[in-house]
């Protein structure tokens, strides 16, 4: 899976902002913490949902069951966005 390339990251200290741009459908835009914007930066290129947990255990210091909630969460944020190519 990869990010779709007509999302556009923008990243402050404070928080993530995902927002379309396009030909996206999705119209509106997701904000999210940190871990969200690292995930982001992970979907750049194209991963695995395996290769992406190992990256952010990498990355945080928390059980893989803890961050595999937060990925799947996300994740689910951005398919029911369009913001996915798998």
């Amino acid at each position: 899976m990869k990010l779709n390339r007509n999302f556009i990251v923008h990243r402050t200290e404070q928080e993530t902002i995902l927002v379309p741009a396009g030909g996206a459908a999705f119209s509106g835009i997701i904000r999210g913490n940190a871990l969200f914007g690292d995930i982001l930066v992970l979907l750049e290129k194209e991963i695995s949902e395996a290769d992406l947990l190992k990256g952010m255990t990498e990355i945080y210091d928390a059980p893989a069951e803890v961050l595999q909630k937060d990925i799947t969460r996300v994740l689910t944020e951005l398919r029911e966005a369009g913001a996915l190519d798998e």
